[in-house]
């Protein structure tokens, strides 16, 4: 109650002064409401307090609108520039109390407030700035760089007033820095180096000197390349120098929030893009907690050494931790995840929660005591607009801090302040525990530890392996690579953790030796990437998922040794959830389009391509989709990237030889990418169209007929899908399908193509037809593409003369391509095979479809087997047989594939039942396909 009462006295006292002000403050305040929200802010902040004694009028300005206009920047003349220093620091005093008002009186939410602070720093650095531009243009010119072009200065903001969430009194994290060097054009002219110095210092200066009016900002320059020994101001071109040889990991977190604040902003935000790679690694970067590790062990020891465990900032589960979480994790997760790549923390942490890298309840809570912190932190510094973020000792103050944020008393704040700390304090603690894995056996670790040198094979005979000579002379050579020999101390402790825990995986496997080879071509392919071996290091599931993956799959251990960012994926809290449908494949293949570079953005979808690709063999590999679902999203994902490529090719050409007026062009796609059933690897059958006028004339410089126009598009295109790229090339394409085959032109006009079709193509080309879907280009050509596929399919032809060429191409197929033996059969080409089912259908189809429209539509193997059920054509045991074959066919080449093994299957009960089927129906249709070989080559 003591408390109570001596708030009580200092309110008064207050408001006693401002009556003595002036008479115009006294007549305000004999309002009683009104001198009770002054009261209320009295009891909260000296500070406003003061500055209303100092400038009374803003009383008048409160009661009007309780503050809820913000107040004018001052307009600082050249002609009076010894008054710019109190102009700024009124204003800041007058704009700060401004806050008070609008806070203790619950008027704005803490993001506002915080918002509205950083926006008044901005205002006097921008103010200030522009004020000395105007002087040193003046005294010195403008600086102009040698193509003539004028340079400014650039200020960036870092820390909280780069993330717009400055705290009430804090101090502001600046770095200068300039486009391009020069000099002035001025009577007295300075290099471009001193000038943006000088210009900065000054800055500083007229921000920070303490003067009887206070202090605008405090400014901190300490953040610059090379800190206090550094250039106060440096070229862009410095700046790139700097971040590429000495950039450390705690400035990847300092510059994650960077913005461009004051001065030239549009060229500091397009400088700030060229800094995204130093910020944010391409993979999953898990050695981003080691920095953040040593960053908060210095903490540790500050705290502990100054005694700053009651700081909301830096002490256990303060502001910092929730910050230091936050980044880790987008420094982690971001090169890969463009929504995390936030400024702002609040909108970061919800882009984690998002992204499913924070759940929803600990996301929650975090945002709830990140604003709880910075409330108390705010109201800390508004008691005095003091730098400080330390709990109060005096019991007075406390008291007035209690109860301006709703409290009774200081314990009761002070209850709730732990819950919150305990809360931060667990989850940041989590973050840096090290991941618990499976204990390694000791043998294991001592055996690799002892390699090259020394270590007994029978270490790995007794984990389990088969053959544990050829294991160990493996592992001695790994042992004893330049690679090994060569890594630091702290990536080989990292090599010394990671390697007994997957030889203790792999022995743990399905198949033990074939692990520990293909694991080792993996680690000899990341010893050089931290990155990789931290994720291994930090991440046990990762660990484990990856021993488990490349124990099952030479093909998925092979991608993985060659594309190690696909690691990435083994983290990716996507991969056992739903699988991408169309929508988000685009949504995930068209940034690519954003990239200038034409090589950045091929890899960019490359990229995407290659970890879409990999989810969807993990989806198989583990059966979480069955054959047919894998092969389907493989088509639709080659589709999505022919979409961005021709995109891009679209564009080359068009920047090369302009556009031609009203024309159209369709990619068509034949094969398995047509009928939705392509494999891993599989190359990509096109068919390109166009349509123009005869007489068209594209209208660039370099100009082309249509006809050269489009082939050029096409070459273009068919060079992009095959071009070699940091991430590989995105697809093989056969162009062979054309009319006229290998002897035609790469590009058919529509008018030729539907001649084409109708008068020259041979039966086997229509057979192609059914397969035959628009990929890419103009709707309304690949409409017109739609009406020549179904007037040629749906032609009515003689059963019996189609029935011996459809008979006799698969039987020059078969004598050239089958590769069975006695006790093996090709999937694909050997006799009641996949090609018989194929060309089965196929003939199904060109023989019914003049009579049953519906066989038209579907492309893909299940729904043309519906389609020609619900025609009549077989029944519904017929029909199933057939679905359950393909299916079974498909899986069993889709594990042939992701085991890098030939498409030959032993003859076992399984292959020769569904062999049977498709060569009974083959049958039952009058189709010769088992007779004696034709020797004549395919036309």
């Amino acid at each position: 109650m003591q408390t109570t009462g001596s708030i009580a006295a200092l309110v008064e006292r207050g408001l006693a002064s401002l009556r003595a002000r002036s008479a115009d403050a006294a007549a305000l305040l004999d309002d009683t409401a009104f001198a009770g929200r002054v009261g209320k802010v009295i009891a909260a902040s000296d500070f406003a307090l003061e500055t209303l004694r100092k400038q009374p009028v803003l009383l008048a300005t409160f009661k009007r609108d309780d503050g809820a206009e913000t107040l004018a920047p001052p307009l600082l003349s050249t002609d009076d520039s010894a008054t710019w220093p109190e102009q700024l620091r009124l204003y800041r005093a007058a704009e700060s109390t401004r806050m008070v008002w609008r806070d203790v009186l619950g008027l704005d939410e803490v993001d506002a407030i915080l918002a509205g602070s950083t926006r008044l720093a901005e205002n006097c650095m921008r103010t200030a700035l522009e004020a000395l531009e105007t002087e040193f243009a003046q005294r010195h010119g403008l600086v102009r760089a040698a193509d003539g072009s004028v340079q400014r200065l650039v200020v960036f903001g870092l820390g909280k007033l780069g993330g717009g969430e400055l705290n009430f009194s804090s101090d502001i994290d600046l770095v200068y820095a300039y486009p391009q060097g020069g000099e002035s054009d001025g009577a007295r002219p300075l290099a471009a180096e001193d000038y943006f110095a000088r210009l900065g210092q000054r800055l500083a200066k007229l921000l920070d000197e303490p003067t009887v009016d206070g202090f605008s900002h405090r400014v901190d320059l300490r953040l610059r390349p090379f800190g206090n020994a550094g250039r106060v101001a440096l070229s862009f071109a410095g700046m790139d120098q700097y971040f590429q040889r000495e950039g450390r990991d705690w400035e990847r977190y300092a510059w994650l929030k960077a913005r461009a604040v004051a001065g030239d902003t549009e060229a500091g935000e397009q400088w700030l893009q060229t800094l995204r790679p130093f910020v944010y690694r391409r993979y999953l970067d898990f050695t981003a907690l080691d920095g953040l590790r040593d960053m908060k062990a210095a903490i540790a020891a500050e705290v502990a050494r100054r005694e700053l465990a009651d700081d909301i900032k830096r002490g256990p589960g303060g502001i910092r931790e929730i910050e230091f979480l936050a980044q880790a994790l987008q420094l982690i997760h971001g090169g890969r995840e463009a929504a995390l790549r936030e400024r702002r923390l609040l909108p970061a942490l919800r882009a984690l929660m998002e992204a499913r890298q924070i759940s929803q309840e600990d996301g929650d809570a975090l945002i709830h005591a990140y604003r709880f912190l910075r409330k108390l932190e705010n109201r800390l510094q508004m008691l005095r607009d003091a730098q400080t973020h330390a709990l109060p000792e005096n019991a007075l103050d406390r008291a007035r801090i209690a109860r301006g944020l709703g409290y009774q008393d200081w314990s009761a704040l002070n209850a709730a302040l732990a819950v919150q700390r305990e809360r931060v304090a667990a989850e940041f603690s989590q973050l840096l525990a090290p991941r618990q894995r499976d204990a390694t056996p000791d043998v294991l670790t001592a055996y690799w530890r002892a390699l090259p040198g020394a270590g007994d094979a029978e270490a790995l005979a007794a984990a389990g392996f088969v053959d544990p000579a050829s294991a160990d002379a493996a592992l001695r050579d790994f042992a004893n690579s330049s690679g090994v020999l060569g890594l630091s101390d702290g990536a080989r402790a990292r090599l010394d953790r990671v390697l007994p825990a997957l030889l203790e995986g792999a022995a743990r496997s399905s198949q033990p030796d074939a692990a520990v080879k293909r694991l080792l071509v993996l680690l000899r392919a990341i010893l050089r990437r931290a990155s990789y071996l931290a994720l291994l290091d930090e991440q046990p599931s990762a660990l484990n998922r990856l021993v488990d993956v490349v124990a099952r799959s030479a093909l998925l251990a092979e991608r993985l040794a060659l594309y190690p960012l696909l690691l990435d994926e083994l983290l990716d809290t996507r991969v056992g959830g739903p699988m991408p449908d169309r929508p988000v494949m685009r949504r995930q293949c068209e940034p690519a389009l954003q990239e200038e570079d034409p090589e950045t953005a091929l890899r960019a979808l490359n990229e995407q391509r290659l970890a879409l690709s990999f989810r969807i063999a993990l989806a198989a590999l583990d059966g979480r989709q069955n054959a047919r679902d894998s092969a389907r999203q493989l088509a639709w994902l080659a589709e999505e990237v022919v979409r961005v490529v021709l995109r891009m090719a679209q564009a080359e050409v068009v920047a090369a030889h302009g556009e031609v007026a009203g024309g159209r062009f369709a990619v068509i796609g034949y094969g398995s990418l047509g009928g939705e059933e392509l494999g891993f690897g599989s190359d990509l059958d096109l068919v390109f169209l166009f349509d123009a006028d005869a007489a068209a004339v594209s209208s660039g410089a370099r100009s082309l007929e249509a006809g050269r126009w489009y082939a050029r598009l096409a070459q273009k295109l068919v060079a992009l899908l095959g071009a070699a790229t940091g991430a590989g090339r995105l697809y093989e394409v056969d162009v062979r399908l054309r009319p006229d085959g290998a002897k035609g032109l790469l590009v058919s006009s529509l008018s030729s193509y539907r001649d084409y079709q109708r008068e020259r193509a041979w039966t086997w080309e229509h057979q192609a037809l059914v397969r035959a879907r628009g990929v890419a280009g103009d709707a309304s050509l690949l409409e017109e593409f739609e009406a020549i596929r179904a007037q040629t399919l749906a032609r009515a032809r003689d059963v019996g003369k189609l029935r011996e060429e459809v008979g006799s191409m698969r039987l020059k197929m078969r004598a050239e391509l089958d590769r069975s033996d006695a006790a093996r059969f090709d999937l694909k080409q050997g006799a009641g095979g996949l090609v018989d089912l194929e060309f089965l259908l196929q003939f199904l189809v060109l023989r019914d479809s003049s009579s049953h429209a519906a066989l038209l539509g579907p492309r893909d193997t299940q729904g043309l087997i519906d389609a020609l059920r619900a025609a009549g054509t077989m029944d519904e045991t017929q029909a199933e047989s057939l679905l359950r074959v393909h299916g079974y066919f498909v899986s069993e080449g889709l594990n042939c594939t992701l085991d890098r093994r030939p498409r030959l299957l032993p003859e076992n009960e399984a292959t020769l039942s569904a062999r049977a089927v498709v060569r009974e129906e083959v049958s039952r249709h009058g189709l010769g396909f088992d007779l004696a070989a034709d020797s004549q080559p395919i036309q």
